[in-house]
């Protein structure tokens, strides 16, 4: 398949392949999606065979603005326009009661569906040109760092895929936030660009699954993406490091073998000579960190690194989705220096 290249202003051929159930790269202000038709179950079907994506993995509906809501949900409760009219359009998932027209392959054979407005202006013009939903994970082969260039993308993607539209790099850089609105209280699935501390100020209490800050089980089954499985893994192996940034970037200096790579703050990216350095942004800076995270990640993979290290934020703000991330690369081995000597 030759993957078609398309710039910002080709909306209309770029809808065109959604329209026809190809499969469109897109950008997002999270990370570069792959999204198909939501309606057609061949089309949104193909986007796991591209990733290689588990089929119990649902996937996310994508919508120019929450008037669409009533088309593919029911029993939408207040809460929801609350949110939608704080952070939509913006990098939040809302988890509804799905209607009858939304197929099995899109919710994993749920009877809820994950529903977002995103924010990127590319993206809405070509939602609104194809006149669809469209279903778009992110656009990585499962399990790898997620996609915020065209570039990235097209690194996993190139041949697999009708075409990619490229709208810049991305500027939040870790995927949409995710609540649960079928319960009570609201829960949070997966930390992303609104945070907890944020939803919290619009819905008074929300809980944080379990998932957040642990694997799954086997025999658990994921509400959303991105809960079940090792996610936004490079091929070395990662070990996260937590806790005061001094300290942890001390520990990590002491205990580097020949041949490992460091994912660090800034700060501390000279400690580490004759070692692969990618820096994660200011150890204060988290919507830097966020940036640049799946980048640090993906960068090794063009090295030969055997083993990498990874400083890690606190969970304040959108500190809480970096380390999400950060662990789940590391499928949650982590190293907590502020726990040691107690």
């Amino acid at each position: 398949m030759n993957t078609r290249r398309f710039g910002p202003d080709d909306v209309v051929p770029a809808a065109e392949i959604i329209r026809r159930g190809g499969l469109l790269g897109i950008p997002t202000e999270t990370v570069y999606g792959l999204g198909a038709n939501g309606l057609d179950p061949e089309a949104v079907a193909n986007i796991f065979a591209a990733k290689g994506r588990p089929q119990d993995n649902p996937l996310i509906l994508h919508i120019p603005s929450s008037a669409w809501l009533e088309r593919y949900c029911r029993n939408i409760p207040d809460a929801a326009y609350a949110l939608a009219d704080r952070f939509w359009p913006g990098p939040l998932t809302m988890i509804l009661e799905r209607g009858d027209m939304v197929p099995d392959v899109v919710t994993a054979g749920l009877d809820t569906v994950g529903m977002r407005c995103p924010a990127h202006p590319v993206c809405r013009a070509i939602l609104t040109a194809a006149d669809l939903p469209v279903a778009a994970p992110s656009g990585n082969t499962s399990g790898r760092p997620s996609p915020t260039t065209a570039q990235h993308m097209l690194e996993d993607m190139d041949g697999k895929i009708d075409g990619i539209v490229d709208g810049g790099p991305c500027t939040v850089g870790v995927e949409s936030t995710i609540i649960d609105l079928t319960v009570m209280p609201p829960r949070l699935l997966r930390p992303g660009g609104v945070t907890l501390e944020e939803l919290r100020e619009t819905l008074g209490e929300v809980a944080v699954d379990q998932a957040v800050r642990r694997l799954m089980g086997e025999g658990e089954h994921p509400r959303a993406p991105g809960m079940k499985y090792r996610h936004y893994a490079p091929k070395a192996p990662v070990t996260v490091v937590r806790g005061d940034p001094a300290r942890g970037a001390d520990y990590i200096r002491t205990h580097l073998e020949e041949g490992d790579g460091v994912v660090c703050f800034d700060e501390f990216a000279g400690q580490y000579p004759g070692h692969v350095v990618e820096r994660l942004g200011p150890a204060r800076d988290k919507a830097a960190q966020a940036r640049h995270v799946f980048d640090a990640l993906r960068a090794f993979d063009d090295t030969d690194v055997s083993a990498i290290w990874a400083q890690c934020p606190d969970d304040a703000g959108i500190g809480l989705a970096v380390a999400n991330r950060l662990s789940k690369a590391a499928g949650f081995h982590i190293i907590n220096v502020d726990e040691m000597g107690r």
